[in-house]
């Protein structure tokens, strides 16, 4: 294995943690977004549990196939074919609901939380199917199984797409030895509660998932061995 992992939406959250446990499990790790302060912000922090850690930043708009394709290109000459994709990144909008959802928004969730995830995962396919072994792991949501009101139909609708890339992934690669896991996360305790129309107060964060619960879920996906495949996780607090 070559230890190489690229982890989009690593600049907070969920894609944050994941990254942090990756440099903590001695992976050299890509971090991928658009915002560069909040990647070096993560860099820090993984280089100070790891000190040894090769951790870089790539700053890019994943939901541009052009730009894509430039930062795939540098990850693998920076720190070598990729093993492992962690599709972290995702959005939502405050005002969300079917009625008042803008198209700006709606564009906006579509190309960060369904096609950036499909632009990543199609940049660093082929060296997986070349050395013949790779692990994709799509952080979904409970949004990806039932819709609600809460999450809005755009999030909702990309949601169920990732999750029909992630069964894809699986239905034609596994042969060629690459992986796909789709966890969905409950509620979960990130900078994106802040996006909603109410953000939930303290005492209902509380009762959240934490985004180490979840890094912890995709580690275990990540590690197990390459004859396995966990398809789905469905995490919710407890």
């Amino acid at each position: 294995m070559t230890r190489v992992a690229a982890i989009t939406g690593a600049g907070s959250g969920v894609g944050r943690a994941i990254a942090i446990a990756l440099v903590q499990s001695g992976w050299k790790t890509a971090l991928i977004g658009r915002r560069p302060a909040l990647l070096e912000e993560t860099a820090k922090l993984a280089s100070t549990l790891n000190p040894h850690a090769a951790v870089r930043a790539f700053p890019c708009d994943i939901g541009n196939h052009d730009a894509v394709g430039e930062m795939a290109k540098s990850v693998v000459q920076s720190l070598g074919e990729v093993e492992v994709l962690v599709n972290a990144a995702g959005t939502n909008a405050p005002h969300r609901s079917l009625e008042v959802l803008s198209l700006q928004d709606y564009r906006e969730m579509i190309d960060t939380n369904l096609n950036g995830a499909y632009f990543c995962t199609q940049a660093f396919l082929p060296g997986m199917r070349q050395r013949g072994s790779g692990t994709i792991v799509n952080i979904v949501s409970d949004a990806g199984k039932l819709a609600s009101p809460k999450a809005g139909p755009a999030y909702v609708m990309s949601k169920f797409g990732l999750s029909g890339l992630t069964q894809s992934i699986n239905a034609e690669e596994r042969a060629r030895g690459v992986r796909a896991c789709a966890i969905f996360p409950g509620d979960i305790d990130t900078p994106l509660l802040d996006k909603r129309p109410a953000p939930p107060d303290g005492n209902a964060r509380s009762r959240m998932l934490r985004a180490e619960d979840v890094a912890r879920c995709a580690l275990l996906a990540i590690e197990l061995p390459s004859n396995v495949i966990v398809e789905e996780l469905v995490v919710r607090p407890r």
